[in-house]
């Protein structure tokens, strides 16, 4: 049984480091596409041009430019940089004083944050050469509460589901 964990971890942990590694370079370039905005109650998305481009800033961090529409009216230059020294924690710092905290998770680089009483959970990962980009926004409000209150039926909150956002981007350059 030693000898079996010895083995998946050898021969798994290589290629799950490697991706780690591979991150942000992978990435790196201007991808674009549009982006759906799908409200609670509405069938139809609100749809509007998305585009990041992923670029070296120096050795230490990355430009994370995201740009919404028009490139004058919302144009969001952040900068991407690792908090430690096995890249699974990354921060997008909007440079405002606002910083995301963001953590390599399953391939995917995540994190959630709250403002204005909603939760924001955003989820960028590459898939068949696509950058994939979704945002889910969650009331911070508990809508209802269930559950006994016991270790066998613990108290469960549910939140309501404001929108979900996403996007496929291709690379431009």
């Amino acid at each position: 049984m030693r000898y079996t964990a010895l083995f998946f971890l050898l021969f798994f942990a290589k290629p799950i480091i490697g991706q780690v590694k591979g991150f942000p370079n992978a990435w790196k370039g201007c991808w674009k596409g549009e982006l759906a905005w799908y409200k609670t109650g509405h069938a139809k998305p609100q749809k509007v041009a998305m585009q990041l481009c992923i670029t070296p800033a120096d050795s230490a961090k990355w430009n994370w430019q995201l740009i919404y529409g028009n490139e004058k009216k919302d144009n969001r230059p952040y900068e991407l940089y690792k908090k430690d020294t096995a890249g699974i924690h990354w921060v997008i710092d909007e440079k405002n004083g606002i910083v995301l905290d963001q953590f390599w998770v399953g391939n995917k680089l995540s994190g959630a944050f709250t403002v204005m009483n909603s939760t924001i959970f955003n989820t960028y990962w590459l898939e068949k050469g696509q950058l994939h980009v979704s945002f889910y926004s969650i009331s911070t409000s508990a809508i209802h509460a269930t559950g006994l209150g016991t270790e066998e039926s613990p108290t469960v909150n549910s939140y309501k589901v404001n929108s979900y956002q996403k996007a496929i981007l291709t690379k431009i350059k």
